[in-house]
């Protein structure tokens, strides 16, 4: 396989509401919030890890074009499809290809995420603070009252954050509609929500593109839309 280019496609992440990623703690604080979000052990800095982002938009992708029925990630090796061939070279099979010529045809991940630090902390502590925290209650259906286990304490990056964000894209003699397939994926996260509790409104981001992304996808420093990116794949 010959490697023809390497594209960084950098900017920010704009948060539009409430941005729950949750930090897996299981250590429970009395007085502390019964879900954190995840942050830099060195900074005690929200931070929106790479897992995230990749997670999201490969699945977004799936959903888009019928490959995932079960919520795992399409297999080349059971599905060959021109369009899953694709999404396993930008994200990877996920599991180990059997077949030469076809690993051979697939090759190494073109697409990775690096982790997205904060950008404006000090306007968000000139403001409040870096995280916020939002009271939830569950309501029994049928009394009308709180249900059962009280209120949950929610810790939230508040809308108004700001964070940097890198993708690498390897473009390798052969690949097709990659960057178009990436591109409607950014475009379909932004539409839906990243992290924890969409449903409730957390997570609405907004890409706001610096460099990297071809023009062709963008109006002015934005996204086009859904519909303009999804023509441009022809599938």
């Amino acid at each position: 396989m010959k490697l023809n280019s390497i594209k960084e496609i950098k900017g920010k992440i704009l948060i539009k509401t409430g941005l729950h990623i949750g930090a897996g703690n299981d250590e429970i604080k009395i007085g502390g919030v019964d879900n954190p979000v995840v942050k830099n052990p060195l900074t005690n800095e929200p931070y929106i890890p790479g897992s995230s982002l990749k997670g999201k938009i490969r699945s977004l992708i799936e959903w888009q074009f019928g490959l995932s029925s079960d919520g795992e990630p399409v297999d080349v090796q059971k599905n060959s499809s021109d369009i899953a061939k694709k999404v396993a070279k930008l994200f990877g099979n996920g599991k180990t290809i059997k077949d030469d010529k076809l690993a051979s045809e697939i090759g190494p991940s073109r697409v990775s995420f690096a982790d997205c630090s904060l950008l404006n902390k000090e306007e968000l502590l000139e403001k409040s603070a870096l995280t916020e925290e939002k009271v939830e209650v569950r309501i029994d259906r049928l009394s009308g009252t709180v249900g059962r286990g009280g209120p949950r304490h929610m810790e939230r990056v508040p809308a108004g954050a700001e964070f940097e964000f890198s993708i690498t894209l390897l473009e390798f003699e052969g690949d097709k509609n990659l960057e178009e397939i990436l591109a409607l994926g950014m475009k379909l996260l932004e539409l839906t929500n990243l992290g924890g509790s969409g449903s409730r409104g957390y997570g609405k981001v907004e890409f706001e593109i610096e460099k990297g992304l071809d023009n062709k996808f963008l109006n002015g420093k934005r996204l086009k839309s859904y519909e303009e990116l999804k023509n441009m794949i022809g599938n």
